[in-house]
């Protein structure tokens, strides 16, 4: 049910974009920066695109800036996990090892049955 609900989503999304872009096709000029400062620095870039490009664009571009802002904000939890997965793994081996020095000289079906619980 989830997945035509997604395909749906997906399908209802393509057709408005596909619609937006369609109907937004005129040409727009993108400058680099202002007139006046581009006579005052003596140079500007500027080129011709279809307002939907732009558009697109600007919504790519945003999503693009907010996964990378979020990435480096989430760097500080992705350490934390890696210490805390190295310190259960170090207290595994250290459990496992004192089990098996409890066990020693045990009976080998005993010594299993501790080592499972």
């Amino acid at each position: 049910m989830m997945r035509y609900l997604r395909y749906a989503f997906l399908g209802t999304l393509g057709i408005v974009l596909i619609s937006v872009s369609l109907a937004n096709v005129q040409s727009v000029e993108l400058k680099l920066m202002p007139d006046a400062l581009a006579e005052l620095l003596g140079f500007n870039v500027s080129t011709s695109l279809p307002l939907f490009l732009v558009v697109l664009g600007g919504v790519v571009a945003g999503l693009i800036i907010g996964f990378m802002w979020e990435w480096l904000r989430e760097h500080k939890h992705r350490r934390d996990a890696t210490v805390k997965k190295g310190e259960v793994r170090k207290l595994e081996r250290e459990v496992k090892k004192l089990k098996k020095k409890q066990n020693e000289g045990k009976d080998d079906i005993l010594a299993l049955l501790d080592e499972a619980s």
